[in-house]
C-alpha cells in the first residue's frame, strides 16, 4: 500500500468513524482481537512445526531429507522465540527525576483530587524530566498479560512556562486516556498497537537474512497498515474525547489557552531557545549562565518573541498528519469551542512550578542544571575549540588570495565563510565556487540554497536539490528547510510536491 492509498483509508475510516462511532470502536476491537489471535496462532503453528521436526529428524528416513528437516526446524526456533517473546514485550518506564508526596505534597494533593474527580486509575509514579511536555505512560510489567503501572511525566521547562490550571488540563487530557470503558479500551488498543510494531520491525529486520522472517513479514506487511489505519484513527479519536475531559475539569478557556501557549512556546523553545543557547559554545569555554534556573525568566520576558500573531496564524494554517493521533490546534481548539487567541504572560509567581512545587522547582533546577553540565560540558569544550581553531584557519585562508587557491583550500575557505561569517559576506564567495568546474559541491550548493531562501528567493531550492542529489547526508535537512520554506510562502501542496521530489531520489 503506497502512501496515497493508504491516506485515502485514513479519510475513509475517518469519515466512517464520525457517522457511527459505536460501530467503528466494534470494529477496532474485532481487529484487535484478531491480531491477537493470530498471534498465537503463529506462536502454536510454530511450536507445531518444530516438534515435527525434531520427531522426523528422530525417525529413520533418508539421509539428506533428516538433514533439510533438521535445518528447516533449526531455522523456525528464532521465530519461535521471536513470536514468544512479544507475549512479554518489555517497555522500559521513563526516565526523569522521580518526585516524591514529600518533596511536592500540594502537586500530589492535585492530583488526588483529580483521580477522585474522574474515577481514573491510580498513578503510581511521577517523574520530572528536561522537555516541553506533560504525560501519562501506561507500562506494562509483564507484557500483553497485565499488570500495568501509570506514570506521569512533567516537564520541568513545562511547568516554568504554564499557568497551573493549564498544567491541569494537560494532566487531566493525558489521566483521560486510562477512565472510562473508553480510555481502558483506548489503552488496551493502544499497547497492541505498540506489540505489532515490534514485532513487524524485529521480524522486517530479519528478512533478508531468512526466508522464514521473509515470509512472515510478508504476511505483517499485508495486515500492518490496515491494522494501524483502524487503530490509529481510534487513536484520533480519543484524543478529542480526552480534550474533553480536561475542558470538564478545568474549563474550555484554560484547556484552549494551554493547548496555544504549549505550541507557541513549545516551537521557540526548539527553535529559538536551545539554539541561542548553544551558540554560546562559539565564543565563551563556559555558558555565562546556567539553562533551568533562568528558563521561567527567559519564557517571561520572551513573550514578545513566541507570542505573535504570526507564529499563532502559523500554528493556527498547521494541518493534521499521519505521523502524529495528535490532531492539529485549529481541528482540537474548535472542538472545545474555543477560537484563536493568544495566551496572556505568565507572571514569575504564576507558573504551574511555583504553585504547585514552590521553592522546591527551585531545587530542582539546579539539581537539572548540574546534571546537564555534567554532561554537556565535553561537547560544549569540543565546539569552544573547533570554534575557535576554524577562526583562526579562516582569518589565515582570507589572506590569501582566493583565485589561487588549490581546489581544497578553496572549498575550505568557502564552507569555514558560510559557517562563521556573514551571509552576505560568504554569498559572493559561494557563488564563485559553485561556478568552478569540477562540481558537484554539494556543502557550498546546500549553504548558498540557504542564503537564497532566506532572502525568500525560490532559486534556493534548486540548490537546496542539487545538495540533496549528490549528498544523501544532507537529505532530512534539505527537505526539512525546503519544506518549512514552502509551507510559509506557498501552502501545503508545494511542500508535499517538494518532498515528492526528494524521494524519487532517496
Amino acid at each position: 500500500m503506497d502512501r496515497d492509498e493508504y491516506e485515502g483509508l485514513i479519510r475513509q475510516l475517518e469519515a466512517e468513524a464520525e457517522h457511527n462511532p459505536g460501530s467503528f470502536r466494534n470494529k477496532v476491537l474485532l481487529i484487535s482481537c484478531a491480531a491477537y489471535i493470530a498471534l498465537l496462532l503463529m506462536l502454536a503453528v510454530t511450536l507445531l512445526i518444530i516438534y515435527f521436526g525434531i520427531s522426523t529428524a528422530n525417525g529413520r528416513g533418508h539421509i539428506r531429507q533428516l538433514i533439510y528437516t533438521g535445518l528447516f526446524t533449526l531455522s523456525m526456533i528464532p521465530v519461535y522465540f521471536v513470536v514468544l517473546r512479544m507475549f512479554f514485550l518489555r517497555i522500559d518506564a521513563p526516565g526523569g527525576r522521580e518526585l516524591t508526596r514529600k518533596e511536592a505534597p500540594k502537586l500530589f494533593r492535585v492530583l488526588d483530587k483529580m483521580k477522585k474527580k474522574l474515577k481514573g486509575p491510580q498513578i503510581h509514579r511521577v517523574v520530572i524530566d528536561r522537555e516541553f511536555n506533560a504525560a501519562i505512560s501506561q507500562v506494562p510489567r509483564f507484557g500483553l498479560f497485565g499488570g500495568h503501572r501509570n506514570h506521569l511525566i512533567l516537564g520541568l521547562p513545562y511547568l516554568f512556562g504554564v499557568t497551573p490550571k493549564e498544567m491541569l488540563a494537560t494532566v487531566a487530557h493525558e489521566y483521560g486516556h486510562l477512565c472510562g470503558n473508553h480510555g481502558k479500551i483506548g489503552a488496551w488498543v493502544y499497547r497492541q498497537r505498540r506489540t505489532f510494531a515490534a514485532l513487524h520491525e524485529r521480524v522486517d529486520n530479519g528478512a533478508e537474512d531468512s526466508r522464514v522472517y521473509a515470509a512472515i513479514a510478508g504476511a505483517l506487511n499485508r495486515f500492518w497498515p490496515y491494522y494501524n489505519a483502524y487503530t490509529f484513527v481510534m487513536s484520533r479519536q480519543d484524543e478529542f474525547d480526552a480534550d474533553l475531559t480536561a475542558t470538564e475539569l478545568v474549563g474550555a478557556g484554560p484547556n484552549a489557552s494551554g493547548l496555544i501557549r504549549g505550541d507557541l512556546l513549545g516551537a521557540w523553545i526548539h527553535e529559538e531557545f536551545w539554539p541561542k543557547y548553544y551558540r554560546q559554545a562559539d565564543a565563551m569555554p563556559e555558558p555565562t549562565f546556567l539553562p533551568f534556573v533562568t528558563m521561567a525568566k527567559a519564557f517571561y520576558l520572551s513573550f514578545g518573541d513566541w507570542a505573535t500573531q504570526d507564529r499563532l496564524t502559523t500554528a493556527w494554517r498547521a494541518k493534521s498528519d499521519l505521523l502524529d493521533t495528535h490532531p492539529c490546534l485549529q481541528e482540537r481548539v474548535a472542538a472545545i469551542g474555543e477560537k484563536p487567541a493568544l495566551p496572556a504572560p505568565v507572571q514569575l509567581q504564576a507558573t504551574a512550578a511555583e504553585a504547585l512545587l514552590g521553592l522546591f522547582a527551585k531545587d530542582l533546577a539546579v539539581e537539572f542544571d548540574k546534571d546537564w553540565w555534567r554532561e554537556q560540558r565535553t561537547r560544549w569544550n569540543s565546539r569552544y575549540l573547533l570554534v575557535t581553531r576554524s577562526k583562526l584557519r579562516l582569518q589565515e585562508l582570507s589572506s590569501a588570495d582566493m583565485t589561487s587557491m588549490p581546489l581544497h583550500d578553496l572549498q575550505e575557505f568557502v564552507l569555514l565563510k558560510a559557517e562563521f561569517d556573514s551571509p552576505q559576506a560568504a554569498k559572493p564567495v559561494l557563488e564563485y565556487m559553485l561556478a568552478k568546474p569540477g562540481g558537484p559541491y554539494p556543502k557550498p550548493s546546500f549553504h548558498y540554497g540557504r542564503i537564497l531562501l532566506a532572502e525568500r528567493n525560490d532559486d534556493g531550492l534548486s540548490h537546496l536539490l542539487n545538495a540533496a542529489k549528490a549528498d544523501r547526508n544532507v537529505v532530512d535537512e534539505v527537505a526539512r528547510i525546503g519544506y518549512d520554506y514552502l509551507l510559509a510562502n506557498k501552502n501545503e501542496e508545494a511542500g508535499e510536491n517538494w518532498l515528492d521530489q526528494l524521494r524519487k531520489f532517496y
